[in-house]
């Protein structure tokens, strides 16, 4: 069994087959036979965790198993109080009302890589970072959050899928290692060991 942790970048399509006009996984992780435990889209950045398990994968991605996941989101405007008591709370996107958010307004982090092409500047919107962790993780789900409460998400980055912490491994945009599966409930062990 194998967990494999990996910093995708902006821009990569999260799927190893391939994709006519995208980067995919296949061209940063060469390991065979893993695939995705739960996926961002190509707009988004940051942990992917990959398995060659059926059954990690689920207890990674399946959202009755509850493993948190966080994102860093920058966002349209400053939301004020009520847009952070909405997200709080669970909001209706139509098609589904999603589970309550722990959310709060945080700094820009000092570790922020640069995004390639960068986010548009625009001087008359203020833009602020949210931190938000959810145990759901359907299509798009926290940028149509933010969205629906009036705040669009301009950039997101996943940090952390249950005790597996982007910033803790290090990983450059790109760079992956193989984790033990254990540390995300997997009862067979398997050593750590860092590409």
């Amino acid at each position: 069994m194998r967990l494999i942790a990996l910093n995708k970048p902006f821009g990569v399509m999260c799927q190893f087959s391939a994709h006519p006009s995208r980067p995919t996984l296949a061209d940063y992780v060469p390991v065979p036979a893993v695939y995705p435990a739960g996926r961002l889209d190509a707009d988004s950045e940051g942990l992917v965790l990959l398995t060659d398990d059926g059954a990690l994968q689920a207890r990674i991605s399946e959202p009755r198993h509850k493993l948190p996941k966080t994102y860093l989101a920058q966002v349209e405007h400053l939301p004020g109080p009520e847009a952070l008591a909405i997200l709080r709370r669970g909001v209706d996107l139509g098609d589904f009302v999603t589970q309550p958010a722990h959310v709060r307004a945080i700094d820009e982090p000092a570790w922020l890589w640069p995004r390639t092409p960068p986010i548009r500047h625009r001087a008359a919107i203020p833009t602020q970072w949210l931190e938000l962790v959810i145990r759901e993780g359907k299509n798009r789900q926290v940028r149509r959050m933010t969205a629906a409460v009036g705040h669009p998400t301009l950039r997101l980055i996943r940090t952390q899928i249950g005790p597996v912490d982007l910033l803790a491994l290090r990983l450059a945009p790109g760079a992956w290692c193989e984790l033990d599966p254990a540390l995300v409930g997997s009862t067979q062990p398997r050593t750590r060991k860092y590409r």
